[in-house]
């Protein structure tokens, strides 16, 4: 039976015509799946569903999500990432979706906008707790946000004017101009790990996706809540930062663009 599949013509490139009909045809492809983007179930036989292809250097995944969630398309990532994605799958985890469960539980508010650091325009990330984290198993002392951050590798933020220092294995995806998640590298084992997984594909300005596009990275603060807050405009979002990091509540992290 015919799915309800929609296969991009970059996706169709990639695995080739016959494939391509061999999925629209129904076969190869589950009628049940977990959205690759808001990891809610799915089914193709009833709802429109998007092929989205992952490549990484030696490695493509094909996985599935709903078509009002994220359009077919092709999403670059690492090797590393799909690994862990291969493996997950194997194990019997399921098609349909490359990240794991987040290990941190908890609803982390998260702002795009872009911060003026040493002179240039950078397109950051601001990630804020909603409520005092606790560590996970625990619950208490909090808040103990900025302690797994920086156990993490998140480096302390005691100057804006500087830009802070990459992270190895995290990235940033972005889809289609969405922002999907902030990814962290799997560990042994384990498929790729969202650490914050929007809820649903998050809008940026067009002004932001322009400026990642153009630098291939992404910089991502963080503060414990209450230190940076919802700020309506850019300066008032950076003199939320300067605070933070004068009191010695904020840490910071360079990541690198995954997707498009």
């Amino acid at each position: 039976m015919p799915r309800m599949l929609e296969v991009s013509d970059e996706v169709r490139a990639e695995i080739g015509d016959e494939e391509a009909e061999r999925l629209l045809g129904g076969n190869n492809a589950p009628d049940v799946y977990d959205c690759t983007s808001c990891r809610t179930p799915g089914n193709s036989d009833h709802m429109p569903t998007s092929t989205v292809l992952f490549v990484g250097e030696e490695t493509a995944v094909l996985a599935f999500a709903h078509a009002s969630c994220i359009p077919s398309q092709v999403v670059p990532v690492s090797e590393e990432q799909l690994q862990g994605a291969v493996a997950s799958i194997q194990a019997g985890n399921g098609p349909g979706s490359v990240e794991a469960e987040i290990p941190l539980q908890a609803e982390l508010g998260v702002t795009s906008g872009l911060v003026l650091i040493g002179g240039e325009v950078h397109p950051a990330l601001v990630v804020e707790p909603l409520t005092p984290i606790a560590r996970p198993g625990t619950t208490g002392p909090v808040d103990v946000f900025l302690d797994l951050l920086t156990e993490q590798g998140f480096q302390p933020v005691t100057d804006v004017e500087q830009v802070p220092a990459p992270l190895p294995g995290w990235s940033v995806l972005l889809a289609m101009g969405r922002l999907h998640a902030v990814l962290q590298p799997p560990t042994a084992g384990s498929a790729p790990q969202a650490w914050w997984q929007a809820h649903q594909a998050m809008q940026v300005a067009d002004e932001w996706r322009a400026a990642v596009n153009k630098t291939g990275r992404v910089v991502v603060f963080a503060a414990p809540v209450g230190s940076i807050g919802a700020q309506p405009r850019e300066d008032l979002l950076r003199e939320a930062l300067d605070r933070a990091a004068a009191a010695g509540r904020l840490v910071g992290a360079t990541m690198p663009l995954a997707g498009t």
